[in-house]
């Protein structure tokens, strides 16, 4: 395997452990990945293992069709067109994080917009969130992948209503941070909802701001990095 290569089982492994050690692991459930450089398909953890587990030596390539062609010979997840079909709609998108983070998930289920009472809903509202509605169950067909990456859209994250979320990046550093602003947010969103006073929260304006401010690409590395520290 080349270096190139190597590196990106090790950027799998470390987006899966950080999502594992933020609480966004379901047991076995969730994954992230990373576009191949040579166009063949993502990289992937196996199924079978929680995000917490997962190694380099865990991570495999899966082409659009489902085949794995290097890497880790255990069983693919099934949802492997959540990733394929967004990377193939989206030429901007490098990486690609699913998981079944709580609040986000009770957040889409109750049918409330995401606001951004925090810096964190900043990341990603204006505009609002989307909702992918089709089914709750596995994206496990190609046209569902395709379907769900036609309600992302342009955006950074789409909800799985009753499912889960997505969330996309340049690269899967800038992904795998995401998915954690987003948890994050819903989270704030819930505390500040239950204290049962009128709530308050940044206009567009003053939300693309903070964005612009806060949520730098360069910002979102160094959180990265941090994060890649505590995993030690």
């Amino acid at each position: 395997m080349s270096t190139d290569r190597l590196a990106l089982t090790e950027l799998v492994s470390l987006s899966s452990r950080i999502l594992g050690a933020a609480d966004q692991g379901d047991f076995i459930w969730g994954h992230s990945s990373a576009r191949d450089p040579e166009g063949r398909g993502v990289w992937i953890k196996e199924s079978g293992i929680g995000l917490a587990e997962v190694g380099p030596e865990q991570v495999h390539l899966v082409s659009p069709e489902g085949e794995v062609l290097e890497g880790s010979a255990g069983p693919r997840h099934i949802e492997f067109p959540i990733h394929t079909e967004i990377m193939a709609a989206r030429p901007d998108v490098g990486g690609v994080v699913h998981t079944h983070s709580p609040h986000a998930i009770a957040l889409a289920a109750a049918g409330v917009e995401l606001l951004p009472v925090s810096h964190a809903a900043t990341h990603f509202v204006p505009p609002h969130v989307p909702r992918f509605t089709q089914t709750a169950n596995l994206i496990r067909s190609r046209e569902l992948g395709a379907a769900l990456a036609g309600t992302l859209g342009g955006g950074n994250a789409v909800f799985l209503v009753n499912h889960g979320i997505v969330t996309v990046g340049p690269d899967l550093e800038t992904a795998t941070v995401s998915a954690l602003l987003l948890e994050m947010a819903a989270e704030q969103q819930l505390l500040t909802m239950g204290f049962g006073g009128p709530a308050s929260w940044s206009d567009d304006e003053e939300a693309l701001a903070k964005r612009e401010i806060i949520y730098s690409q360069p910002a979102l590395h160094t959180v990265w990095r941090h994060l890649v520290r505590r995993l030690a």
